[in-house]
């Protein structure tokens, strides 16, 4: 008498059904590995910091600088201040009529703490004191305008001089960090000036080359931008300009 056993043959006709499937396609098998209790899952990298950096030629007529509204003027915004002009391929300033009222203006928006400002000079004839200056930190509203100034004379003899310079908010209020003379220190039709700010450090450089340094605590925060001496001066401006907020991960020339 042979004795049948309904589970036993259903199961070896699993088995054998599923050995027949694997044979036949043999691409359907499962190779997934669970996961190892307890092993680290890497955390996602952090997204990378947002950067704003404008730069432009002034391609533009316009009085005052606009530029679709990517800047506000010293006097348009700050009413004490003067305003800067373009023309294509140059921007002046037409200061205020005050003693210090000099031409300036900021870029809008919202600016990194860590900013570089850097300016292309043009200069055709000059007298009493003509300057570009660059603005680090800087912000603006009626009747008040804070910041640093970068400035460097237009003068090309021992008269000329670079100063760095806290605006302490209303008009003539202002603190000298940097007073420097020389003839080195003076600027010309190509060069280029610029200005860097990472932490409480405030550099002035010239075609590459570091010309001071100081520290001040004062404003950890505000908008770069661009300005000229007060009063008339003569026919000087920039060809182009540039401000951002990226990082700076290498030093230019030291002092020689």
């Amino acid at each position: 008498m042979n004795f049948q056993c309904p589970a036993c043959t259903a199961k070896l006709l699993t088995l054998a059904l599923t050995a027949a499937f694997m044979a036949a396609f043999p691409g359907c098998t499962d190779n997934t590995k669970a996961p190892t209790a307890g092993a680290p899952v890497p955390a996602p990298a952090p997204p990378a910091p947002h950067v704003n950096t404008y730069t432009t030629n002034f391609p533009l007529t316009e009085n005052p600088m606009s530029e679709g509204g990517r800047w506000m003027e010293g006097k348009t915004v700050g009413i004490d201040w003067g305003n800067i002009s373009t023309t294509p391929g140059l921007a002046i300033g037409t200061a205020g009529p005050k003693r210090f009222a000099d031409a300036t203006a900021l870029l809008t928006g919202t600016w990194g703490p860590t900013q570089t400002a850097e300016a292309v000079v043009s200069k055709k004839s000059v007298f009493h004191y003509p300057e570009v200056s660059l603005r680090l930190r800087s912000a603006m509203s009626a009747h008040n305008c804070s910041g640093y100034e970068i400035s460097n004379s237009l003068k090309s003899d021992d008269t000329a001089y670079l100063i760095i310079v806290r605006w302490n908010g209303p008009l003539a209020d202002f603190t000298y960090l940097v007073q420097d003379h020389g003839k080195q220190y003076g600027v010309t039709t190509g060069d280029v000036v610029k200005a860097t700010i990472v932490g409480n450090v405030i550099t002035a450089y010239k075609n590459g080359v570091k010309l001071a340094q100081v520290t001040d605590n004062t404003y950890p925060e505000g908008n770069p931008g661009m300005g000229f001496n007060e009063g008339k001066n003569g026919d000087y401006g920039m060809t182009r300009f540039t401000a951002t907020d990226a990082p700076i991960t290498t030093q230019s020339q030291a002092t020689p």
